[in-house]
């Protein structure tokens, strides 16, 4: 049994404090110890306000607990939290985040006047038809002509692509950025896709094959695709 084992940690950074909390005890164990700590650090009157970043690991805090630690830290009005950083999230939040990053394969032709909304990745087995409009919080991939109007990163993911086996859309858009048809007739081109390019600040159209090189997180894509 280790009787002395030390539950609270503190360090200094060029940040403030960061205090970290032994994932292993109780809440209650953890909050005498720091209360403790603290108390023997009692701040005098007129001192600057210290940031104090907490860190929880494999440990999940209800609003109550974090509101007393909140409360205790903050006593004196010499420290303040900062933020609290688990490595545990609430099940809600854990869904919702598989929602985001999972991909929906959809077979269909989207017509005029139709519209398409998925949350995550969107992979449309067929056409998106002028007048036409599908729209992602994720990456769109269309095995089909992207002809109508595309909105990938609805949600402000910049980072989106937009990518189709032919590529002559009216419109595309990418979170805040939008990207219209050119002027001119154009004969569409194969294999492109769609994305941000931060130096010009713009969307612009490119090899499909530039995504391993410019997007390295799309290979998570792949891999869900493999394993279904």
């Amino acid at each position: 049994m280790q009787e002395n084992k030390q539950m609270i940690t503190i360090k200094g950074t060029r940040d403030g404090l960061t205090l970290f909390i032994d994932d292993s005890c109780s809440f209650e164990e953890a909050f005498i110890e720091l209360n403790e700590k603290l108390t023997e650090n009692l701040s005098k009157k007129d001192e600057p306000t210290v940031y104090v970043t907490v860190k929880l690991g494999n440990r999940y805090l209800t609003t109550d607990q974090a509101e007393k630690l909140r409360g205790l830290i903050g006593r004196g009005n010499r420290f303040s939290v900062q933020s609290f950083e688990s490595n545990v999230i609430p099940k809600d939040k854990a869904l919702s985040w598989m929602e985001d990053s999972e991909v929906k394969p959809i077979n269909r032709i989207i017509r005029s006047g139709q519209v398409l909304e998925v949350t995550g990745d969107l992979l449309l087995i067929g056409d998106v038809n002028p007048g036409g409009k599908v729209v992602s919080t994720g990456n769109i991939y269309i095995m089909g002509s992207m002809r109508g109007i595309a909105h990938a990163g609805v949600n402000g993911d910049r980072n989106a692509v937009i990518a189709a086996s032919y590529m002559k859309p009216s419109q595309l858009r990418i979170a805040d950025y939008i990207s219209r048809a050119p002027d001119y007739e154009s004969d569409g081109v194969y294999m492109e896709c769609g994305l941000i390019d931060e130096e010009q600040d713009k969307i612009i159209i490119d090899r499909l094959q530039v995504l391993s090189h410019k997007r390295k997180d799309l290979n998570g894509f792949e891999r869900r695709m493999n394993n279904g």
